[in-house]
């Protein structure tokens, strides 16, 4: 036996740090597309430790500890997990909408104003009405997606197969070589140039698929102020993730 041989040791699917006395649960992902280690705060659910293919783990580990008080500070104004709940308040194309439940046992969502103030006219029962509000604001989302995608892939000059909608809990689309394209569904929370610029990002992927200097002039020739929403995602997409779970 080679006394001398030691096992790699295992990644575990999630791991402990402790911040400010608080033991906080860090989920641990290996992506294929990562190229060093990265900590992130996605969604309010915890934070993310990603390691690229060939991560060792006593390398991760200490990563983690460099980052202990990145994440302290982020923790302490981590965004709240928005309710759909009747009486509640939550952006639409990036204005704000109050969440009326109508008690009917039929209907759909319906946009209305009252007294001056936007509302979502939610139905069904108590119980039910997250879920409906939910299905109604991802079945907006494809349609709004449809139209910009299509777009893009015009001017691009390219082939999309596929649309659906996902809830990813850190990305906002995905795109995959054989032309489908995966949209976060709480796009259609943010003001429309930000889904705009999403459409446009994984359209271009049909064209690069990398994020090299060639990719971001791809994503440009489609859309000249990408920046504007690419600004946007920088500074408000953690609190548009806390919405509907």
């Amino acid at each position: 036996m080679n006394l001398f041989f030691r096992s790699k040791p295992k990644i575990p699917s999630s791991t402990t740090i402790i911040v400010d006395g608080v033991p906080v649960s860090v989920i641990v992902r290996v992506n294929a597309r990562a190229r060093s280690y990265r900590l992130s705060l996605p969604h309010s659910k915890g934070p993310v430790l990603t390691l690229p293919p060939h991560g060792k783990w006593a390398e991760a580990e200490a990563f983690l500890q460099r980052q202990h008080n990145w994440l302290a500070a982020r923790l302490g104004r981590a965004p709240e997990a928005a309710s759909f709940a009747d009486g509640g308040v939550l952006p639409l194309r990036g204005v704000e909408h109050r969440i009326v439940g109508t008690g009917k046992v039929r209907g759909r969502v319906e946009l209305a104003n009252d007294s001056g103030e936007t509302v979502l006219l939610v139905p069904g029962d108590v119980a039910h009405q997250a879920r409906r509000l939910k299905d109604w604001l991802k079945a907006e989302a494809h349609a709004d997606l449809v139209v910009r995608t299509g777009f893009h892939a015009e001017r691009l000059g390219v082939t999309v197969k596929a649309i659906k909608m996902r809830s990813q809990a850190s990305r906002w689309g995905s795109c995959s070589s054989t032309g489908t394209i995966n949209y976060n569904w709480r796009l259609v929370m943010a003001p429309p140039f930000v889904l705009d610029y999403v459409a446009a990002h994984e359209v271009a992927h049909l064209v690069e698929m990398n994020h090299s200097a060639a990719f971001w002039a791809t994503v440009k020739r489609t859309l000249p102020e990408m920046e504007k929403g690419r600004a946007w995602l920088k500074a408000h997409g953690r609190q548009l993730m806390a919405h509907g779970g």
